[in-house]
């Protein structure tokens, strides 16, 4: 009877410390499991590049404003934010120089077009320059507000096709039609601003 009772007495000390000893690698695992998940977490943040700049008025408009670039994953997101518009639609562009100097805003010269397409709508099969945003609409009070995003930019890479760093934020007083060559009749540059890392 004393050797039984040994025996069950042993058999759950093993049980017992044996439970523990698991429940403590479980426990280990799902902590290395969360510093994992936030390290990841904070790369990513690490790794993320944000552009912010503002628009400054041309053309004698009193547009202003201001853009954010974020680029994350491979993917670039832009938040333009403007005042002092018209109401009704304007276009947004992508120009080729971050030179926002005269008055006019025409020293950004034209659409960014590294792949020397014809302009048109974003994503159109016949054709598009990479800096063809499009419209975006302005409320009674002046204001407007535009989000984009796309893997066809980044933020200071080294691919000339791709990188938009050295152009320039330019909005339009009209719209852009996106059928007329080469930048879609979008009227006077009203707004720029240099993206400058």
């Amino acid at each position: 009877m004393k050797t039984l009772k040994l025996v069950v007495l042993a058999f759950l000390s093993i049980a017992v410390f044996g439970c523990k000893g698991e429940k403590k690698e479980t426990t280990d695992q799902e902590n290395t499991k969360e510093n994992v998940d936030t390290t990841t977490d904070q790369e990513e943040e690490d790794n993320a590049k944000t552009l912010e700049f503002t628009l400054e008025p041309k053309s004698d408009s009193k547009v202003s404003g201001k853009v954010i670039f974020t680029e994350s994953e491979g993917m670039v997101n832009m938040i333009a934010e403007l005042t002092g518009l018209d109401e009704g639609e304007h276009a947004i562009h992508i120009h080729e120089k971050a030179d926002c100097s005269s008055a006019d805003g025409k020293s950004t010269g034209g659409h960014w077009n590294p792949t020397m397409e014809s302009h048109g709508k974003w994503g159109a099969k016949e054709g598009y320059h990479k800096g063809d945003i499009g419209n975006f609409k302005a409320d009674a009070s002046g204001n407007g507000n535009i989000t984009f995003a796309t893997n066809e930019w980044c933020i200071g890479c080294d691919d000339d096709k791709k990188n938009i760093v050295g152009k320039a934020i330019i909005v339009h007083k009209g719209i852009d039609d996106f059928t007329s060559q080469p930048s879609g009749a979008a009227g006077s540059r009203v707004s720029c601003g240099g993206i400058i890392q």
